[in-house]
């Protein structure tokens, strides 16, 4: 029994030093503790109950093993045990419950920006995903990026997120864990980063052969030094809507700041077609109120060019 003990705890602890080098269980903001804390919690748990059913294993087979009791011997009939079976059927209810707890309380504690500041205005970015890059939209500041981000610390940061195509998910492991992006639909996620530095994020939901290079980086950096890049990024080329289609085709290309955001012509939490009609060659919405608009005022110079020949 000591030495099934001796090697469940052996397992235990190279269980947890192995997991000590996973970005999820090194986190660098409010939002990715808490989810490592859940995670550790339920892995220390799960061990617990993995020890106690490897003792009750051991303690059954040395007190019920086969022994030489004569072939006469004769087991004793038992119909049943009404508080074993009470036992048995109690104990998991338990254990769902205990790790139950827990995980809604931080599943509602993360729908709300993280507590410690709260006072703060949330920092809006919308992120797009496409086949298969990433579109950042500051509309507060008029700023969109390709590929990178740029954010304060210990500051809240609000991602609404949608998708311009195929079903993704953006994940950035040392801040938080990861949301789906869909077309047609926003989706809202609170992250923050308490320690400066530069982080990686990705596409975590298989879109087809490119998905594996969807990835970009977070520069978390000081609130002055934030404020410093919005000015620098401010003064970039400004974002047009030709441009903008270039993007929705599918492909990677590099980091590229724009001024100006694509909200101005399309939002993809509510357009759920727009790529698809820029792949396809049709007009969007957009366009095709400005074809219209372009033929009526050619209608219109054309009657007064007749009223002006009668």
């Amino acid at each position: 029994m000591k030495s099934m003990l001796a090697l469940s705890m052996f397992f235990a602890v190279m269980v947890l030093s192995g997991c000590s080098n996973l970005t999820v269980l090194d986190p660098k903001g409010p939002v990715a503790e808490q989810q490592a804390n859940l995670i550790l919690f339920s892995i220390g748990f799960m061990l617990f109950i993995v020890v106690v059913v490897f003792v009750l294993f051991t303690l059954i087979l040395v007190k019920y093993r086969e022994r030489k009791s004569g072939p006469e011997y004769e087991p004793p009939h038992i119909e049943g045990n009404v508080f074993l079976e009470i036992v048995w059927t109690v104990i998991p209810i338990i254990i769902l419950v205990v790790l139950a707890i827990p995980t809604v309380q931080t599943i509602f504690a993360l729908e709300e920006a993280p507590e410690a500041t709260s006072h703060k205005d949330p920092i809006v970015i919308h992120a797009t995903s496409v086949d298969w890059k990433w579109v950042f939209s500051y509309p507060e500041e008029n700023i969109e990026t390709v590929n990178y981000l740029h954010i304060p610390e210990d500051h809240p940061i609000l991602f609404k997120l949608a998708s311009a195509d195929s079903m993704g998910s953006f994940w950035i492991p040392s801040l938080g864990g990861q949301e789906y992006t869909m077309s047609g639909m926003m989706n809202e996620l609170f992250l923050q980063a308490d320690v400066p530095g530069e982080y990686r994020g990705r596409n975590a939901n298989f879109t087809g052969e490119g998905f594996t290079e969807q990835t970009f980086t977070v520069t978390a950096e000081s609130e002055e030094d934030y404020e410093e890049w919005v000015e620098e990024a401010q003064d970039a080329p400004e974002l047009t809507q030709e441009k903008y289609n270039e993007l929705m085709m599918k492909g990677h290309v590099e980091e590229m700041t724009f001024s100006e955001t694509h909200l101005q012509w399309v939002d993809h939490g509510m357009d759920a077609e727009y790529a698809t009609k820029v792949r396809n060659g049709e007009p969007t919405d957009d366009e095709s109120s400005e074809m219209d608009h372009s033929e009526m005022n050619h209608d219109d110079d054309d009657k007064e060019s007749e009223e002006h020949s009668h």
